[in-house]
C-alpha cells in the first residue's frame, strides 16, 4: 500500500521548528528563572493550595463561576508578572535590533508573540500538565479536559497605540486560560456569549450565554476554547495577557466521528431539548388518540 505524505505540512513543520531553533540560539534571556517552573514563586498560595490537594472542592474554593463553565480565580504573584512582562518587552526589543521577522501569536492579533518559540515552552508544558490539566479533568472533562497533551502559549498587547480589540471568535483549543499580567489600562473586558460547535458557532446568543468580565491583574479565567467570545476596546494605557490555548490530540481524533455535540455545544442542547419535548408531545397525543379522548 502506497502512503501519501502531505509534504506541505511537514514542510511546515521543519520550518517553523528551524525558525524557533534560530531565535533561541540567538535571544539570550534576560531573566533565565522564567525558564523552569518555580511554582512557589509564580502562583499565590492559594491557588497552589487547591492544586496540592487537587480536589473539585479544593478548585472551587478559590473560584468564582459567574456564568456556567467559565471559571475565575487569583493566580499569578505579581513578580511573575513583572518578570514574564520584562522579558517580553527585552524579546520585542531584540526583535526590532536584530531586524528579525516574528510570528504573531494568531491572525488576529498583531501585537504579541508566542512565548514557546523564545524558549518558554517547556515552562508552559508544566503549567498545562501540573496545573491545568488537574482542573480541566474536574471541569471540562466532555472537551478533553482530561487528556490536555499540548499547548500554544503566547502574550497579546492592547491600548490606543496597537490592537484595542479583539473580534468575535472561538480559540483553536479545548481549553483556554487567559491571565492579564498587567498593565495600567482602562476598558478591555472580555464578553462571552456561548458555546457552540463548529455547525453552529454563527447562531443566536440566548440571554443565560451573556457574560462580560473585567481583567484584574494576576487574575485568570478558565473556559472552553469554544465558548465564543471577544475584547472590548482598551480605551487608555496598556494591557498584556498571557494565553495557554490547551489542546488534546485525543478529543480531537473523537469528533471527527462525533454527530452529536449536545453534550458541550449549548444550540445542540438546545436542538436536542426541543426533538425531546416534540416526541413527548407526539407520543402523549398519540395515546390520547388511542383512548379515544379529545386532543384538543
Amino acid at each position: 500500500m502506497k502512503i501519501l505524505i502531505d509534504v506541505g505540512f511537514w514542510g511546515f513543520v521543519q520550518r517553523h521548528r528551524e525558525y524557533r531553533q534560530k531565535i533561541i540560539s540567538h535571544y539570550q534571556p534576560v531573566h533565565k528563572e522564567l525558564y523552569t517552573m518555580q511554582a512557589a514563586q509564580f502562583f499565590v498560595p492559594s491557588f497552589l493550595k487547591a492544586i496540592n490537594e487537587n480536589t473539585e472542592d479544593s478548585f472551587r474554593s478559590i473560584m468564582a463561576e459567574p456564568a456556567p463553565g467559565i471559571y475565575t480565580f487569583e493566580m499569578l504573584q505579581p513578580y511573575f508578572c513583572e518578570l514574564l512582562l520584562s522579558e517580553v518587552e527585552t524579546f520585542e526589543r531584540w526583535v526590532i535590533e536584530t531586524n528579525f521577522r516574528i510570528m504573531r501569536p494568531n491572525t488576529m492579533n498583531r501585537y504579541g508573540c508566542v512565548l514557546d518559540d523564545f524558549g518558554l515552552e517547556t515552562m508552559l508544558d508544566k503549567l498545562m500538565e501540573d496545573f491545568i490539566r488537574p482542573m480541566s479533568r474536574v471541569f471540562f472533562p466532555e472537551v478533553g479536559g482530561s487528556t490536555l497533551d499540548s499547548h500554544h502559549g503566547f502574550v497579546v498587547e492592547y491600548g490606543t497605540d496597537k490592537d484595542s480589540e479583539l473580534g468575535f471568535h472561538v480559540d483553536d483549543s479545548e481549553v483556554t486560560l487567559n491571565v492579564c499580567l498587567g498593565k495600567q489600562f482602562s476598558g478591555g473586558e472580555l464578553f462571552f456569549r456561548g458555546i457552540r460547535c463548529d455547525k453552529h458557532v454563527n447562531s443566536e446568543t440566548q440571554s443565560e450565554e451573556i457574560f462580560d468580565y473585567s481583567h484584574v491583574p494576576g487574575h485568570a479565567v478558565l473556559h472552553r476554547g469554544r465558548n465564543r467570545h471577544g475584547a472590548r476596546a482598551t480605551t487608555s494605557g496598556c494591557r498584556v495577557n498571557l494565553l495557554l490555548w490547551c489542546r488534546s490530540s485525543v478529543f480531537r481524533e473523537l469528533k471527527k466521528y462525533q454527530k452529536d455535540s449536545s453534550n458541550w455545544c449549548g444550540e445542540c442542547q438546545r436542538e436536542k431539548k426541543e426533538r425531546q419535548r416534540q416526541s413527548i408531545a407526539a407520543t402523549k397525543l398519540e395515546l390520547l388518540k388511542r383512548d379515544g379522548k379529545p386532543t384538543s
